[in-house]
């Protein structure tokens, strides 16, 4: 059983340490003062007090954060985070850590382009970006004629990694050893030169959301670099150092957090919109954190239904996909083609097994549909009855119209019965898939998942081990896709490669930033 501080109450005191299941994390609550490490946050190094006590205690794999809440916001403020386009050391498998001497590629400057073309339309208030040049770059060509300021913050500089900067991967290896190990395997434990890199960088991000949430913005960019952005993300929904490297950030991938003021004042709410939504398709070949995925989870939210309208989606009711829903049906099955996918598991309710027939047939034509393997497939269709939650929500005393479905954290809206059955559910579901996933027919396997944005939102919080008060920290739209890496199998721990990406919807996609709003729409 996982048990973790919600974030609404990530300010108390957290000690999280390793269980002998490396797929499950608890907690302690009063920890004795002596066994945790004090960090101190400045602009400049952080600084690491080292306690007094066992060596077990010192070497407990996340640190007790004694943090204070986040100021108090007074308008809705939502935040972009985009990684630095393809560097050179990111072409030469070169660590950087916050050096300085690498530039973009020629690749880094197309992706930078590209995501300038992305958020073109989208209004921006402000940039922040790190002063290292690879990002420095990065931002100016997405902030390209814009006359707002663009503001460098040297806490946004990438994790510090000391005598690690320069090494080739191998080289790294060669002259740590036993530490560049520990890097790969254990990295909020890491210590090299008398430092912790990983809670250092934790400590620097919380730092830098206190200055950019008391600058007078509504909307604002931040352009950095890959580890900052992870820390970033987590720190901002309260995740611990543990999660280094399970929010995945690539090159000139965009990151949308959501912080809404609370009407008592105090730290705001805090949604993650939607994570890595990357220039080219989240779904192709390539590796999660540096390591190749041989299984993977892609969770896909059915399109609109003919109960919808843009502002009441999601709707729980099984009603056929409208036309919007069937477009957006067939976009999803064309970015899935060149994917062999294994197995569709599907909600039984009718926008949902709309959706899976209409990728089923795309997968098993995709030898005449230009795929890359052109070989004929056969895709196995299973409907899941622990993948719908129409009678659990129901169960709800709240009318649709109460519940402001756009907005982030709609999910908090829900009284806490009906939150427990989700939770309860979702959970048998989540195991059926690492079941599924389990097969070993299959070396490598890509299971599909149609259902409804709220089981796909708590199937993600059982992938990263949290409890169901964390639903309302993650948001879902019509159509989206999620993908859930094993680098390690399935026994390991899962890597969110993506959350909420819609680019493949076309214009039906959702914009990044919805400029023009005032609080309660946004």
């Amino acid at each position: 059983m996982v048990s973790v501080t919600p974030p609404l109450a990530f300010h108390d005191r957290l000690l999280l340490h390793k269980s002998p299941n490396p797929r499950f994390f608890h907690t302690r609550t009063r920890p004795n003062p002596c066994s945790f490490f004090t960090i101190r946050s400045s602009s400049s190094l952080q600084e690491i007090e080292k306690p007094q006590g066992s060596s077990e205690e010192r070497e407990l794999s996340s640190e007790l954060y004694a943090s204070t809440p986040f100021p108090p916001i007074r308008a809705a403020k939502r935040v972009v985070l985009v990684r630095h386009g393809q560097s050179t050391w990111n072409e030469e498998g070169r660590i950087q850590g916050s050096s300085n001497f690498s530039v973009l590629t020629q690749k880094g400057e197309a992706q930078a382009e590209t995501s300038r073309q992305m958020l073109f339309d989208d209004s921006f208030d402000i940039c922040f970006t790190s002063p290292l040049i690879r990002s420095k770059r990065t931002a100016e060509i997405i902030w390209g004629a814009r006359k707002e300021d663009m503001i460098m913050e040297s806490d946004l500089r990438e994790i510090d990694l000391y005598s690690f900067q320069g090494l080739l991967k191998h080289e790294g290896k060669a002259k740590f050893g036993a530490a560049y190990r520990q890097w790969q395997i254990d990295a909020a434990n890491f210590i090299i030169d008398g430092h912790y890199p990983v809670r250092e960088l934790w400590a620097r991000a919380r730092s830098c959301w206190t200055k950019i949430l008391a600058h007078e913005s509504r909307s604002v960019l931040v352009v950095a670099h890959n580890a900052v952005n992870q820390a970033l993300v987590a720190t901002a929904i309260g995740l611990g150092t543990e999660y280094f490297r399970i929010l995945l950030q690539s090159n000139c991938g965009v990151t949308v957090l959501d912080f809404s003021p609370r009407a008592e004042g105090g730290s705001p709410y805090i949604c993650l919109n939607r994570l890595n939504q990357t220039p080219s398709s989240p779904v192709a070949a390539g590796s999660s954190g540096g390591r190749k995925a041989c299984k993977r989870i892609i969770l896909v939210c059915h399109g609109f239904s003919q109960s919808n309208t843009e502002a009441s989606f999601p709707s729980f009711w099984d009603r056929p996909m409208n036309m919007l829903g069937v477009i957006q049906s067939q976009k999803t099955a064309e970015l899935l083609l060149d994917l062999n996918v294994s197995s569709i598991l599907s909600s039984p309710k009718s926008p949902c097994v709309e959706t899976a027939m209409a990728i089923s047939r795309v997968q098993e034509a995709a030898d005449c549909l230009g795929a890359a393997d052109c070989v004929p497939r056969y895709v196995e269709t299973k409907q899941m009855q622990d993948l719908d939650v129409e009678n659990i929500f129901r169960q709800s005393n709240k009318d649709a119209a109460e519940v402001p479905s756009l907005q982030p954290g709609w999910l908090n809206e829900y009284e806490d019965e009906v939150m427990t059955a989700l939770w309860d559910q979702s959970g048998k579901a989540w195991q059926s898939l690492l079941d599924e996933l389990s097969e070993e027919s299959k070396p490598e396997k890509i299971a599909v998942v149609v259902g409804h944005p709220a089981v796909h939102i708590a199937l993600m919080g059982h992938c990263l081990n949290l409890t169901k008060e964390w639903m309302g920290s993650f948001h879902l739209d019509a159509g989206s896709i999620s993908v859930i890496d094993f680098p390690d199998g399935v026994a390991g721990r899962g890597v969110i490669r993506c959350i909420n990406y819609t680019a493949h919807l076309g214009r039906w996609s959702i914009p990044i930033t919805r400029s023009g709003l005032d609080d309660e729409e946004f």
